[in-house]
């Protein structure tokens, strides 16, 4: 199977550079293929190409931000918080196996927070900035 994945975290680089290795590491040992765009602070590397997308199987987002997903539209997708990516790549991948044999839609795992799109909204603060402009990104 074909994988692209989007890793993204609000504090720099390194939870979302952990959870692109272990997922790269879980598919290379069963055999996928993988590619990874890791999201930061700092901006995006190895961006998706839109043919990389085209080919995929299923698209998994591991993310503590708002990323937009629709260029993901008609494929199926996991939504995960980082942390799942970095410490449990083994059963991401395994829903998104799963999802991408029953062709099934959008799974999310709860991070905890009551709103899943903070950028949603009015939003007033510093979070709503912040978060508006990550989402530029």
């Amino acid at each position: 199977m074909r994988f692209v994945v989007i890793t993204a975290c609000p504090t720099g680089v390194a939870h979302s550079q952990m959870a692109a290795e272990a997922l790269e590491r879980v598919a290379t040992d069963r055999g996928h293929e993988i590619e990874v765009e890791v999201q930061s602070a700092m901006g995006s590397e190895n961006e998706l190409s839109d043919g990389d997308i085209e080919a995929a199987d299923a698209a998994i987002v591991a993310a503590d931000v708002n990323v937009r997903t629709e260029r993901f539209a008609g494929l199926p997708l996991v939504e995960v918080p980082v942390s799942t990516g970095v410490n449990d790549p083994g059963s991401v991948l395994d829903r998104a196996e799963a999802a991408a044999t029953d062709g099934d839609g959008p799974e999310r795992e709860s991070t905890g927070d009551p709103d899943p799109d903070p950028g949603a909204g009015a939003g007033t603060g510093a979070d709503s900035l912040v978060q508006r402009i990550l989402d530029r990104f």
